[in-house]
């Protein structure tokens, strides 16, 4: 059986257009098809109304929901990690072997901007290697806010020892190890392969469980360059299997999810998918 679990916000989220607004009727239809009631539907919807991320108009399932620019802004971000995982499945974001250093220097008066620039390379992937130094082997620079920058020092270099440790593939071991990363997708691979099978369920709640143990795994995947782990890497194995899945599953819904999101490339362009298209 797949997970059976999914939160009010993410059915929200994969109804909401990036251009134009969603029908709260659809929202509401496919939440009572996963099992949930409408009311923790209307309090995600208020607190993301709260968070100033929807607009509203009208009431009840007769109403729509828009994004606003904070939303688009936030949704775009969060799904670049999607987008660059499909960009190194494809081979399209190799690595520079280059380790980008990172310092953070905040004076004491400021601690509310030193926590939320830690908070910010901790989700960027970023690993503190000592006090206020952090490292990823990608270049995050343009992914934090610009008016952090002044807290910032940075640094690349090829030639990086920690702790005595030189090999680039045992350096992202020590740092970023590949165990909670297998097991995340893991799951990922077994909702996949019941999605295929659970024919008495709706294609739309397959496709909302696909997406939410999509986003599960990617969130606990800080994404090194391919040339960091070993090869082959099951995530990217897993990652084929399921866009297989999902574009098997799309073609059996009339109302497409996720729909007009154009997400970055690992290069900033827009790319012409919905989720990763990993198995080119």
């Amino acid at each position: 059986m797949m997970k059976q679990q999914i939160t009010p916000r993410t059915i929200i989220e994969a109804f909401l257009p990036f251009t134009g607004s969603a029908s709260l009727a659809d929202i509401y239809e496919a939440a009572n098809l996963v099992g949930l009631s409408d009311q923790p539907v209307r309090l995600a919807i208020r607190r993301l109304i709260a968070n100033g991320d929807i607009e509203q108009a009208g009431r009840g399932r007769a109403g729509t929901l828009t994004l606003t620019d904070v939303g688009r802004i936030r949704l775009e971000q969060d799904r670049m990690s999607l987008a660059l995982a499909s960009a190194q499945d494809r081979g399209d974001a190799p690595w520079d072997k280059q380790w980008r250093l990172i310092a953070v220097s905040v004076p004491e008066q400021e601690r509310t901007n030193r926590d939320m620039l830690r908070r910010e390379l901790h989700g960027l992937g970023a690993v503190a290697i000592s006090a206020g130094l952090y490292i990823s082997p990608h270049d995050l620079e343009n992914e934090l806010p610009k008016d952090m920058r002044p807290y910032l020092s940075t640094a690349t270099t090829q030639d990086l020892n920690f702790r005595g440790i030189s090999a680039p593939l045992e350096i992202a071991e020590t740092l970023w190890p590949s165990q909670p990363v297998l097991a995340a997708y893991s799951t990922l691979d077994t909702t996949t392969r019941h999605a295929g099978l659970e024919a008495h369920t709706p294609p739309i709640v397959r496709l909302l469980l696909l997406a939410d143990a999509l986003e599960e795994a990617i969130r606990a995947d800080p994404l090194l360059p391919l040339e960091l782990r070993t090869s082959p890497w099951p995530p990217s194995q897993t990652r084929s299997m399921w866009a297989k899945q999902w574009r098997s599953l799309s073609a059996q819904v009339e109302n497409p999810l996720y729909r007009d999101w154009a997400p970055l490339t690992a290069h900033g362009s827009p790319a012409a998918h919905t989720f990763p298209d990993t198995s080119e």
